[in-house]
This record gives structure tokens, sequence and C-alpha cells, in this order.
């Protein structure tokens, strides 16, 4: 199992410098992948073309781009300059976001979102291997193709958690990138239905991306109250409490990965045994130690 670290969404990496300076470290302690969370301050195709341009070795990927404010023709040439600027070494995770952004902050009607996805992807894709789209859906009618120098073919991963999201992250991409949703989902739901998905449409095993808020920590009540303050909004948007539920998780503070050194090692093998091929650590800074606790516990296990 690959370990990689968050960073944008609960940490202090609110700014290019600070991005740089969280890739150059990890980078610099052997992790295999930084993700980077797209809410509503940096681009973060955008900043992962600076980041990739000042690292040499990391795996740089986003989780997750919303598709809606973007055309598929238009990410994708973000994604493949974003590609080159890396050296090959990015990955594009798009979701669908969640009605109360899509719909109630930016106006775009949330009323078919798998339906969406798939004509997204159907022009996505093939851009993102070199190749020309050309489609003709509902949403998105397409005739086009990309050329940007020094880029090599994009892994897609999408924030799937539904039934159909999941058929359509094997049918058509490299895999899942996942948030609030606990171990035993993985392993009786999500990565069945995917893997299913991608043996009939006859493509290699898929990635399976796991976020977990993670807070190494001698309190582990002290830090799930402060995780479930702190992230107590996810625990509200529908996909992730539908997650939540399967479960049996009150709140992201039940899903939490908290504690010390012996009760890490035990959740760590346990997201191994049900098949998560990419561990991605949001490091919740519950207090002043604990983000370089973390680290360098998460570093001795690569």
């Amino acid at each position: 199992m690959r370990i990689g670290v968050m960073a944008g969404a609960t940490g202090g990496e609110g700014t290019i410098e600070g991005l740089i300076a969280r890739a150059k470290d990890v980078e610099s302690r052997g992790f295999h992948s930084m993700w980077v969370a797209n809410i509503f301050g940096l681009d973060a195709i955008g900043a992962l073309a600076v980041v990739g341009h000042e690292t040499s070795r990391i795996e740089l990927g986003t989780a997750v781009v919303p598709t809606y404010p973007r055309h598929p023709v238009a990410i994708a040439q973000q994604a493949l300059t974003t590609q080159a600027a890396s050296g090959g070494r990015f990955a594009l995770g798009i979701g669908l976001s969640h009605k109360i952004v899509i719909e109630d902050m930016l106006g775009f009607s949330y009323a078919k979102p798998a339906y969406h996805m798939r004509e997204y992807l159907e022009v996505l894709t093939p851009l993102m291997r070199g190749e020309p789209a050309k489609f003709e859906g509902e949403h998105y009618r397409v005739n086009a193709g990309l050329q940007v120098p020094g880029a090599s073919p994009v892994p897609v991963l999408i924030a799937a958690l539904g039934d159909r999201m999941l058929q359509l992250a094997g049918q058509y991409t490299d895999g899942t990138i996942l948030w609030m949703t606990g171990p035993a989902t993985i392993e009786d739901h999500i990565r069945p239905k995917m893997f299913a998905a991608a043996k009939e449409a006859g493509r290699p095993e898929p990635r399976v991306v796991a976020g977990f808020p993670i807070a190494l920590t001698n309190d582990p009540d002290a830090a799930r109250t402060a995780i479930g303050e702190n992230l107590v909004m996810y625990g509200q948007l529908p996909s992730y409490r539908a997650m939540l539920d399967k479960e049996g998780a009150a709140g992201p503070a039940d899903i939490a990965m908290v504690g010390d050194e012996a009760a890490m090692d035990a959740q760590l093998d346990r997201l191994r045994d049900v098949g998560v091929s990419d561990f991605d650590a949001a490091i919740v800074p519950v207090d002043d130690e604990t983000d370089a606790r973390t680290l360098e516990y998460l570093q001795s296990k690569l």
C-alpha cells in the first residue's frame, strides 16, 4: 500500500509557497504521493503545475476537482499542461461535488449527476490518453483534440461512492479516490463493485485511493472530539452521509484514524487487508505536535 499526504484541506498550505514547501518536505521524506484538495482557495490543477516544476519524484494528484464548472476539454488541457510541467507525475482526481455547491451556489442543475459524469468521461478520457474526443450527448457535443507538448497520458480517478459511480469508475477510469468512507464499506461496497465493472470492461484492476483524517496522539478521545468539530460538515453532505451510514458511523470522528503507534499500526493493516492501494493521510492538527509526529510515524512505514 502506497502512502501519501493530503494538502490544502486541513493544514496550513493555503498559499503556493506553502504548498511547494509541503511537497518538497513530503518528497524528501520518501512519501509516494501528495494529494491537493480543490475547495475555495487555490486551483488544485494550476497549483500542482507549479509544484510539479519544483519537485522531481513524488506523484501529485487532485482530490478532487469538481466537474460541473469546467468543460471536459478545458480540464483536459489544464491536466495535460500540469502533466507536462511535472514530468509525468500528475493524476487527475475529479468528482461531482455536492448539490449545495453545484446547484445552490453555482446555479447548475444537479438532477442527473451520474449521467453527467458518464458523458463527461466519454469526452475526458480519450483526451487524457492523447486521443481526440468525438461525442454527441445530452450535455456535451464535442469533436476536439489537444496537442500539449511534453504531456504523457494522465491517469483519471473519480470520487465514486454510489453504485452507478462505481460502475463508471471501473468502466472508464483508473480508480476511485475516497473520503469519509470506512474500511468495512471499502471492503464490502466500493472495491467489489468497482472491480467487477473494470473486469467486465476488460480494464486493469483500478486503484483505491482512500483519504482518512488521521492524528497520532496519546489522547484519542480529545482528538476525536477535535476532528468531529472540525469536520462536522462532511457528515451532513448526503453522499458522505450515505457512506458513514454504511460504516455504522455517527460522524467523521468515528472513521478517523487516531491513537498511538500501536493503534495506528492496526488501522493501517486493516486498510491493506481490505485492498486499499493508496492511503491518503489528511493530518488533522489537533495540537501543536500532531503534524510532525504523524508525519514521522508514517515516514517510518514507507
